[in-house]
């Protein structure tokens, strides 16, 4: 497992200079004397926030040795993201844009897809009502119940319309109650809903900021076993939009991003000094922010979660890479439909 899940470079400070040296990696930081040099067989995968500087030779070696460069912005908003020469059999995303064109069998696989979404949802809160005051446990273990009963409706659904209706209503129940399970450092204001394009409170902040980290996670997995992250199945076509990648995120996000979050917020790791209010209503993490959750990100990648079809724990950053493969071999013919990963 340990030489799937290697280190994964995140660069932030603006104006930072990357260039290749012989085989390692040379990190110029602006107004700092020196230099610092990384062996580029330590590192993963490469993450820039904002206005990074990398070198032509960086870029080639990192596009021939296939390790993905992904740039965010400053904010944490998904980019661009250059993975090399496509890898993976050919056969496997021919049969993924075969069973695209069929109708049945992309509604049964995106089913499956908000399934998972909204029992990880649910699972989320019902753990949370185990500490939260009486009034406070009443409306979790009240939204709790609606996404059951969402839940069941997912296998009725006649449509990917009325699906994403089902998964729209089962998120505005979920984040309404979600709200009365954060506990924020004094300063920092009550989350109330989701919004986001640009965040206006520093919760939200962070759900997006730590959304793009997953979502860069999935993405990854995606290309890693070969499928084409632009052909999903719950999230239409569009140009530019990686609809797998999305697909695969939907049941991921409560367990490994908003609990991410929820942890982070709870335990004091971040305050207000971490965030920055702009002009125009948006917030963003600060520099020191942005650090306190990346560090943070990469020993939660690292923890273990049970599941049930490998047999065995699997550390949160592999989740991605082991779905991947389970939506393959159903593509493939190998199993006889897709299950998403649930947390217990």
């Amino acid at each position: 497992m340990t030489t799937e899940l290697l280190n994964t470079l995140y660069v932030q400070t603006q104006g930072t200079d990357l260039r290749l040296e012989h085989d390692t990696l040379r990190v110029h930081l602006p107004d700092t004397p020196g230099r610092k040099t990384l062996p580029l067989r330590r590192l993963d995968s490469i993450v820039l926030y904002g206005h990074i500087n990398l070198s032509t030779e960086l870029i080639t070696r990192c596009a021939q040795d296939a390790r993905p460069i992904t740039w965010m912005s400053r904010s944490g908003r998904y980019l661009a993201r250059l993975d090399g020469a496509t890898r993976g059999n050919v056969l496997l995303r021919h049969a993924q844009h075969q069973m695209h064109d069929h109708p049945d069998i992309r509604l049964a696989i995106a089913r499956n897809m908000v399934a998972g979404k909204i029992r990880n949802s649910r699972w989320i809160l019902l753990r949370a009502a185990r500490d939260a005051a009486t009034t406070p446990r009443e409306h979790i273990r009240t939204a709790a119940a609606t996404l059951a009963d969402a839940l069941t409706a997912t296998a009725t659904a006649e449509s990917l319309d009325t699906l994403m209706g089902i998964e729209g209503k089962a998120a505005r129940d979920y984040f309404t109650a979600l709200q009365h399970t954060f506990r924020p450092a004094d300063g920092i204001p009550t989350f109330t809903h989701r919004n986001r394009r640009p965040p206006t409170d520093p919760v939200n902040a962070l759900l997006s900021f730590t959304y793009g980290l997953l979502r860069g996670l999935v993405h990854g997995a995606a290309e890693q076993i070969g499928l084409d992250p632009y052909i999903g199945y719950l999230h239409g076509l569009r140009p530019a939009k990686p609809a797998l990648s999305l697909d695969l995120m939907e049941e991921f996000r409560p367990v490994l991003g908003d609990r991410f979050a929820l942890t982070l917020l709870n335990r004091r790791q971040l305050r207000t000094e971490h965030f920055d209010h702009l002009a125009g209503g948006a917030v963003h993490l600060t520099e020191d922010g942005r650090k306190a959750v990346i560090s943070a990100w990469q020993e939660w990648k690292l923890q273990p979660w049970p599941h049930p079809l490998a047999g065995r724990d699997v550390p949160a950053g592999l989740l991605p890479v082991v779905q991947a493969r389970l939506l393959a071999r159903h593509l493939r013919g190998e199993l006889p439909g897709y299950l998403p990963w649930t947390a217990s």
